[in-house]
């Protein structure tokens, strides 16, 4: 394809994703995006300016080598962007869907600087589906090491670690508590966002390539921390956390009131919009309170739309401006028609004689001066108590570190939140122990646990190498 010149590059403007209906797409679990056409792709890799000092790179938490794959995409090698997205990223379709590329690799994109940034993450997208129906999916290795590495948990940083360690010559088991490959990307994120088969697809080529996958493990039961360090090298604990915070108000014990967590794996893991068909039901409840304003909460009122609710309502204490969700998701669940009561926060949850869900008792809300997280800290208005009437409530205001591993292993050093805390290479307090991804940073994102992954992989091959 020939390259334009940079003053025809600056005349595209930015593609738009082609999106099912939203009135439609509020009824089904089908994908909201639709992927870009071929000729849509490559109208929108020729607006890159091929920057001889990428900034975008910089944002890139596993530091992809977006000039290079995009390059390879101007000059329709489609086969050449694969194979080098591949060499940066274990799961390039996963990212490419659910990457927050407009806080990261795109808000550092030269062109934004006069306009709209580059889409990387549809073009990161567009490459992987590729792959995935035309490449064999090879990949590289290194002679084998003879080493063994466990990973403990089959999420982001999990197998992103356990593709980078295979790939490096290692011997890797990766032990999952659940009965599905992938963690929070297949009982966390919803089909709509993150198809199933898009996440099995990214683990069948690690296994493929030699990862070994044993789900139903937990360790902190099956097997304790110890006993794997008997048998393996090196140990990489990558279990997330999985522990829901609650909000310790009144009627919280409530039938009807569910964490995120729940809510999220009855629907997305075990099909229960499919009951009775399914071994598992969910109340799919006529009116919905979500609390909370990030992904997980966007994820949980879009579901609750899509599971027949009359009206899904977010309630978030602060206004959209502070909201932590992506802004493609706020904007998506706009469209479904989701409703949104910001600046209010539960105070009680109300029930009946029965003991189920009857209202969310609340007050209004006034932003005051920033806290620690930098976002103006909300205060209460006196008298502004009012009910939202609704059956059903999912808390989604964050998760912490599930204790169930580190309790069998006291030696191991702990901060004051329960998190693991490791050093500048990702090591624990314990030798050949590491550690990545929520359950060292705390309740994060997909890519950021990549970003943990994929440096503790390298930084466990230093530690292996050197003995």
């Amino acid at each position: 394809m020939e390259k334009l010149s940079i003053k025809e590059r600056m005349a595209i403007d930015r593609c738009v994703m082609p999106e099912q209906d939203p009135l439609e797409r509020a009824g089904n679990f089908n994908e909201v995006n639709l992927g870009l056409a071929e000729e849509l792709a490559l109208q929108e890799a020729q607006r890159c300016l091929e920057c001889k000092k990428p900034a975008c790179m910089e944002g890139c938490p596993v530091n992809v080598n977006i000039p290079r794959f995009i390059g390879r995409l101007i000059e329709r090698d489609f086969a050449g962007a694969a194979e080098s997205l591949s060499l940066d990223n274990a799961l390039p379709a996963i990212t490419g869907r659910v990457c927050p590329q407009e806080t990261q690799c795109e808000s550092q994109c030269i062109r934004g600087k006069k306009g709209k940034p580059v889409a990387i993450g549809y073009l990161e997208r567009f490459v992987a589906d590729w792959a995935r129906v035309n490449s064999k999916g090879d990949i590289l290795k290194a002679p084998a090491k003879g080493k063994k590495v466990a990973v403990i948990g089959a999420g982001p940083a999990g197998l992103t670690a356990a593709g980078e360690l295979s790939r490096k010559g290692y011997e890797v088991t990766v032990y999952e508590a659940l009965q599905k490959t992938g963690g929070v990307l297949v009982y966390g994120i919803p089909e709509f966002r993150l198809p199933k088969k898009i996440v099995q697809s990214e683990v069948d080529r690690l296994i493929q390539s030699g990862v070994k996958i044993e789900t139903n493990t937990v360790v902190g039961r099956t097997w304790t921390l110890n006993e794997l360090r008997e048998k393996f090298d090196a140990v990489f604990i990558a279990n997330g956390a999985g522990l829901p915070v609650f909000m310790n108000v009144p009627g919280e014990n409530l039938k009807g009131v569910y964490s995120a967590n729940e809510y999220l794996t009855r629907v997305n893991l075990m099909g229960a919009w499919k009951f009775p068909e399914s071994d598992t039901p969910v109340i799919s409840g006529k009116r919905v309170c979500v609390v909370g304003g990030g992904n997980v909460a966007m994820d949980a009122v879009r579901t609750a739309k899509r599971l027949g609710a009359e009206e899904a309502i977010i309630v978030y204490r602060r206004s959209k401006t502070e909201m932590p969700a992506r802004v493609e998701e706020v904007h998506h669940a706009e469209a479904e028609g989701i409703r949104f009561e910001m600046l209010t926060a539960p105070l009680e949850v109300q029930g009946n004689e029965t003991h189920w869900v009857s209202g969310l008792k609340c007050q209004r809300m006034e932003l005051g001066e920033p806290d620690a997280s930098g976002r103006r800290r909300p205060v209460p208005i006196p008298g502004s108590e009012f009910v939202i009437p609704c059956d059903v409530v999912v808390v989604a205001i964050g998760t912490r570190a599930n204790p169930l591993l580190t309790a069998t292993c006291p030696e191991m050093k702990l901060n004051r939140k329960g998190n693991i805390e490791v050093d500048e290479n990702g090591m624990t307090s314990i030798p050949g122990v590491f550690a990545g991804g929520d359950i060292v940073r705390g309740a994060a994102t997909v890519i950021l646990a990549m970003g943990d992954g994929k440096r503790t992989a390298a930084a466990i091959d230093n530690y292996l190498s050197s003995k």
